[in-house]
């Protein structure tokens, strides 16, 4: 294991911002893992998980600790009562998982293409996009309880997920470090199209649900118009992808909410409705492409706040606060970032 000193973290972001890891290991096994974690603790240092660099706004002063990254690799498969069971790796490229699934005709990941990131961080976050969650196929999660040092499987209810978060999240955040993820795939399955934008571009494309390349493909493309798929010639990736969580709000919030606002999009989430934090902020007053120092809003999509070239932590930051006081006063609406801030006090 090899610790390295003042190693520059924005280039193993997708945003591209961040200061220095005072100290940095990469480890590709648990046994590597717990050795950090072991030296950490000697120094009386924090820690911080690095994955695949998405979801992320580090701060400019950089990590006073240690950072591991993880490369905890393989893909395995069982069936199981008709079902594919696959067991990837917490350091495996997501979106590349997402492929080697969808080549081989396993359903129920397919509308998840395009994600930057690593599978590990999947289940934390429970990502989402196009109508699916992580956590409609996610069996169990494989972890390590860095309080006692031991693997621990979560099943699927054990890990809580809820909107954007789980056990991991808002539980017991920092406490275990994903090692691998299970995820119960349906072979030959179809697709399970939800989303109004993608059902449309596959009704042009003539692309049907059976045809799970063909999803991918429109997923993929249906991203890179809104600036969400990695493209290093393409300034409006430099991103964390969306900032904002869409806003959930309670029946009686939203009759106040449609007072002020009665042709805002909005959907049924359970008990609650469920915003669109893209028109709150367009219709707040930021247009696409703002501009606030180096760094500003996609020229693509509102919801994807942009490095354009010698952006800082403290420049997003002031957007970002900006933005939550605009639709604040605008609509009388909370806006929650999602992407975890690192390094902050």
């Amino acid at each position: 294991m090899e610790i390295q000193h003042n190693v520059s973290l924005a280039p193993l972001t997708t945003i591209g911002i961040g200061g220095p890891a005072h100290h940095f290991v990469r480890v590709s096994s648990v046994d590597e893992l717990r050795e950090a974690l072991a030296w950490a603790r000697e120094k009386v240092l924090q820690v911080f998980i690095l994955g695949g660099g998405s979801n992320l706004l580090i701060s400019d002063d950089g990590f006073d600790g240690l950072v591991i990254q993880l490369d905890l690799r393989g893909i395995t498969v069982e069936n199981e009562d008709g079902f594919v069971m696959v067991k990837a790796g917490a350091g495996e490229p997501w979106d590349a998982f997402v492929e080697h699934a969808v080549e081989r005709g396993w359903a129920g990941i397919e509308c998840l293409s395009g994600i930057p990131g690593s599978t590990g961080a999947t289940p934390i976050q429970n990502v989402g996009a196009y109508g699916q969650d992580v956590s409609e196929t996610i069996a169990r999660v494989e972890a390590l309880d860095r309080t006692s040092g031991r693997v621990i499987w979560f099943t699927s209810d054990e890990c809580r997920f809820g909107y954007r978060s789980s056990f991991f999240k808002n539980v017991e955040p920092g406490r275990y470090v994903v090692l691998s993820v299970t995820f119960r795939l349906r072979p030959g399955g179809c697709a399970t199209i939800r989303y109004p934008e993608l059902q449309r571009h596959m009704e042009q494309a003539g692309v049907s649900v059976d045809d799970l390349p063909g999803v991918r493909g429109a997923v993929i493309a249906i991203r890179k118009k809104k600036g969400m798929v990695l493209d290093p010639d393409d300034p409006d990736t430099r991103s964390d992808g969306s900032f904002f969580m869409n806003p959930v709000i309670s029946s009686e919030e939203f009759e106040a909410f449609a007072k002020r606002a009665p042709e805002a999009p909005h959907y049924p989430a359970g008990e609650s409705v469920k915003l669109s934090a893209a028109w709150l902020i367009e219709h707040a007053g930021f247009t696409k492409g703002f501009r606030q120092g180096n760094v500003g809003l996609s020229s693509k999509h509102t919801l994807a706040i942009v490095n354009r070239g010698g952006g800082t932590a403290a420049e997003v930051v002031e957007l970002v606060g900006m933005i939550q006081q605009k639709v604040r006063d605008t609509f009388g609406v909370e806006m929650h970032p999602e992407p975890n801030f690192i390094g902050f006090d």
